[in-house]
Order: structure tokens, then C-alpha cells, then sequence
């Protein structure tokens, strides 16, 4: 059966992130069925076979023989590894604690931490990148290169943390940066004037949350463009983004390690840097005599 629960340290393969890697190696007729399961993930899973094949146009052994594509013996354990994957998915820092064995390990001593951080750090950045999808990397640069588009940036409760970064950052490399404020009316102000022209950068890990939902659904509805970064189970958003980018973080401890977000994070930097080029250079040299007339620098 397809890896969906890791061991500890080891590559997080959530069911969305599997079907989206076997797209490219289906025929059409199962195409039509992946495209279906991504569209309303994960509850277009629990649907029958008979329906998911009616809403696929596709025969019902068209949907089964594609979950035995996925590595399963048959629909129903496709349907059981997705209840156990939306376990994992809402997974609280209370239930890891336990989960994760992480208070009979008892990895609280200086030596422990020391020894047991930077493998396992290692481990999930490492995963992070051999897992990431060069297309939409690739994309998500030219995306957040582009002077023509205007950026917005937001996260959850403590992804928003990466999203700031992010935009601090792009702030100083080009134009059109947008941070979104969490007042209601200052959101909703920013907002009115959306289009074609946007492009939403979102950070949503497992306990994903219902507003980043509507707000990127908002976005996609206007024909703006999404670029999604969050976990190997896959945010809800995933349905409606232009650019999934997810990070590998098995949690082993009671909270999700957010090192390989950041790092995604200053590798898109780098790589907006290298695209703009000189006229990346040009507009921080323009914030540096701002900053200096300012008294700020």
C-alpha cells in the first residue's frame, strides 16, 4: 500500500500529494478520476465508486484499477488510508505528545537535543527538497518575479510568521508587495480591487484553516493565481492553487517541525533575486536612498 504515515524522520506522502505525482503516468480515463478526488479533496474520497465514476465519466473499474495505480489492493483501503490520513491531518500538539512517543523517549537533557536535532532536521529538509516538484518551483519564482502581478502574502497562526518573512523580504526585491493586515476591514479593503492580476501566496499546515480556505477560493474565483506552501498531506487549498509547494516535516515531537518551510522560503528569495536581476538591484538601491532620507538606515 502507498506510504501515507511515515516512521519518524521519514517522507511525509499524503494521498492528494501521491495522485498528484502519478498524473503525469495516467491514461486519460484515470486522469479524469484524479482530477476528481483533487477537486474535492478529501471528501470527493468517501464517495462510491459508482458515483466517483459517474462525476469522472470514467467506468467504476476505471476508479478502482487507479487506486490500485496509488499501490492499493482495492477502493475500500483506499478509503481507510484516507480516514487515517485526515487523523493525522487534524492531529493537535495534545494528540502528538502522545503519538509521537515523545514523553517516554524523554529527550529533554542538553546531549539529547544536541544529538537528535540535527539528524533529524537534516532528514526533513533533505525530504523537503527531493520531494519538491521542480515545475512548480519554477513557477512559483516566475509568479512572484513578475512586476505586473500584485503579491499577497498570508499564513496561519504561526505560518503567517514564514508569510511576513517572505514579504519582507520581496519587499526590497521588487514592487506591488502586499502583506495582508488580519483586521477584517483592512483585509476586506485590500481585497475589493482583486483580479487577474493577483497573485496569493499562502502558508497552510495540517489543522488547516477554513479562512485561508475562503480567501484563496476568493482569489482563484477572480482568475487570480495561488501559490500554495504547506505540509505532505496537502491543505484543502491544494484544489484551487496554481502552485503546491510542499514541505516534509514528520512531526517527532508534539509540534510539526516549520525549519523546512523556512528554508523553502529563502530558496525562493534567492531564486526571485536571480530572475529580477538588475532590476532587483535597482530597487533595493531605490529602498536604501529612501531609508537613508528617512534617517532609517
Amino acid at each position: 500500500m502507498t506510504e501515507t504515515g511515515p516512521p519518524h524522520g521519514g517522507r511525509v506522502a499524503g494521498i492528494a500529494d501521491a495522485i498528484r505525482r502519478r498524473l503525469g503516468e495516467c491514461p486519460p480515463a484515470e486522469r479524469r478520476v484524479a482530477r476528481v478526488l483533487l477537486s474535492g479533496y478529501p471528501s470527493a474520497g468517501f464517495e462510491t465508486v459508482a458515483r466517483i465514476a459517474e462525476r469522472a465519466g470514467v467506468s467504476a473499474p476505471t476508479v478502482v484499477r487507479f487506486a490500485h495505480r496509488l499501490g492499493f489492493r482495492g477502493f475500500p483501503e483506499f478509503q481507510q488510508a484516507l480516514r487515517e490520513e485526515l487523523e493525522q491531518r487534524e492531529a493537535s500538539p495534545l494528540a502528538l505528545y502522545t503519538a509521537t512517543g515523545f514523553a517516554e523517549r524523554g529527550e529533554t537533557g542538553t546531549e539529547e537535543l544536541l544529538s537528535a536535532a540535527p539528524s533529524t532536521l537534516a532528514r526533513a529538509l533533505h525530504a523537503t527538497y527531493a520531494a519538491l516538484p521542480p515545475d512548480d518551483l519554477r513557477g512559483a519564482v516566475d509568479l512572484l518575479a513578475d512586476p505586473r502581478r500584485r503579491l499577497l502574502l498570508t499564513g496561519g497562526r504561526f505560518s503567517g510568521l514564514h508569510a511576513r518573512y517572505l514579504g519582507l523580504h520581496l519587499l526590497q526585491l521588487r514592487p506591488g508587495v502586499r502583506l495582508l493586515p488580519e483586521h477584517p476591514v483592512e483585509r476586506s479593503a485590500e481585497l475589493a480591487s482583486g483580479g487577474r492580476h493577483d497573485v496569493l501566496v499562502v502558508f497552510d499546515f495540517r489543522r488547516y484553516e477554513q479562512p485561508l480556505l475562503d480567501l484563496a477560493r476568493l482569489v482563484a474565483e477572480r482568475h487570480g493565481k495561488v501559490v500554495l506552501v504547506t505540509d505532505g498531506w496537502l491543505s484543502p487549498i491544494s484544489a484551487v492553487a496554481d502552485v503546491v509547494l510542499p514541505t516534509q516535516a514528520p512531526a517527532t515531537t508534539p509540534y510539526d517541525s516549520m525549519v523546512p518551510a523556512l528554508a523553502l522560503v529563502e530558496t525562493l528569495v534567492t531564486g526571485v533575486l536571480a530572475e529580477r536581476g538588475e532590476a532587483a538591484q535597482d530597487h533595493m538601491r531605490a529602498g536604501e536612498a529612501a531609508a537613508r532620507a528617512l534617517g532609517l538606515h
